[in-house]
């Protein structure tokens, strides 16, 4: 476009090729992405049966997302210290782990909304 950004619908579908030119990187690259997306996709009927309103279904539905987005921006981190170079540096160490610290995080935060819910569903 000569330079000149993009506006309005076209700003939004180019925004939304790019979205899912990550996400078919994150499939083909991300083990790990894969993995959460098929606990995504075994939850979410779960989610849908075990929920009794819409809040119940937004808890157990948005934290399986909470996932992915975090998983996502995980991966981002470790493309971009990886492409600034091989040698291990503490710093980028560091990175890589902090990122991985928020998947973690993610997934205990899966552990206790579900857990909470359907304590409060059984109990």
């Amino acid at each position: 476009m000569n330079g000149v950004k993009a506006t309005g619908l076209r700003r939004i579908i180019n925004a939304a090729g790019y979205s899912w030119c990550g996400l078919k990187t994150a499939w083909k690259g991300e083990a790990a992405f894969r993995q959460e997306l098929f606990l995504l996709v075994v939850l979410l009927p779960l989610a849908c049966v075990l929920g009794e309103n819409g809040v119940e279904w937004a808890l157990l539905i948005g934290v399986c997302l909470i996932v992915l987005m975090t998983e996502l921006l995980n991966s981002a981190i470790e493309a971009v210290v990886d492409r600034i170079g091989p040698e291990h540096h503490p710093l980028a160490g560091a990175a890589k782990d902090i990122g991985s610290a928020a998947v973690l995080i993610a997934l205990m935060l899966v552990v206790l909304v579900w857990g909470l819910v359907l304590f409060d569903h059984y109990a």
